[in-house]
């Protein structure tokens, strides 16, 4: 990123630093001390097809802006030594940079392969799992808040703990029609904590009973509430495959872009080496 600020700043200072020139029609919108920006340099940075107001702002705050940076230009120059103000192998160093990277992007593109197998992150999963410890409990279920004057609640205390696709199917026509809350988790993992603060028990009595048995039933003056934790992974042990898979991912291509470029970079000394493009003298 600090790449990207460079050339704004240079663009800041470069536009307009020049002596006001005898013969030119354009008049200027700044001076600081002898460089001036003219309506011109404006004319290159506004966009075009937008509208007067914006146009106006746009031209204030840019204007504003360079004067500033010509003011810390000119007093740079009035108090750094010439050694500090010598930056031509900053420069030159800056634009090597950017030319290697640009090429090493563009070999990249052209020569990564991009395609990673689940087998290749079940792999990478099972070799680092150390690398993937939870630190909270995960539950995957579901939670169920009801009045608790609502009708047939024994049908509800079984058809919560029910794996039957019958039974989902009721208790999911149940909980639409008197239901005040009801998630269901288990198409993706959520703070266990987050889950038990809906509770009126305590973190600590929820999470224990849920640990034991999976499910929970308590209730206070006017509502029940179920929790029926099918999967939990506690903090400590390792984060389920599915949610590190994207960055298992994203870890194996990086890893294939660092290899391709130390490989470029080897092929490209030991080729040179071999035709004698260089010497290193001792």
């Amino acid at each position: 990123m600090k790449y990207l600020v460079i050339p704004v700043t240079l663009l800041l200072l470069c536009t307009g630093c020049k002596n006001k020139p005898v013969n030119r029609n354009d008049t200027p919108v700044a001076r600081v001390f002898n460089s001036y920006l003219y309506h011109a340099d404006l004319r290159d940075i506004i966009p075009s097809g937008i509208s007067g107001n914006d146009s106006a702002t746009m031209a204030k705050d840019y204007i504003e802006k360079w004067v500033r940076n010509q003011l810390m230009l000119s007093k740079a120059e009035l108090n750094l030594t010439d050694e500090e103000k010598d930056v031509e192998q900053q420069i030159e160093n800056y634009r090597s940079s950017l030319l290697i990277y640009a090429y090493e992007q563009s070999y990249i593109r052209q020569k990564m392969d991009t395609i990673v197998t689940d087998r290749e992150i079940e792999d990478f999963y099972k070799q680092n799992q150390s690398n993937f410890i939870l630190n909270r409990t995960l539950m995957r279920g579901l939670f169920i808040k009801v009045p608790s004057g609502a009708p047939e609640l024994y049908k509800l205390r079984r058809w919560y703990r029910s794996e039957v696709a019958a039974d989902i199917r009721d208790l999911e026509g149940y909980c639409f029609k008197h239901a005040t809350l009801y998630d269901h988790f288990n198409d993706g993992w959520v703070n266990l904590s987050e889950v038990l603060r809906l509770l009126p028990a305590s973190l600590s009595t929820a999470e224990s009973a849920l640990q034991s048995r999976n499910y929970l039933e308590t209730w206070d003056a006017g509502f029940v509430y179920f929790v029926n934790a099918k999967e939990i992974h506690a903090a400590g042990t390792v984060t389920p495959l599915e949610l590190v898979k994207n960055d298992i991912r994203s870890i194996i291509l990086n890893k294939r872009k660092i290899t391709l470029v130390n490989e470029l970079e080897s092929d490209i000394f030991l080729d040179a080496q071999n035709r004698e493009h260089f010497n290193i003298y001792q």
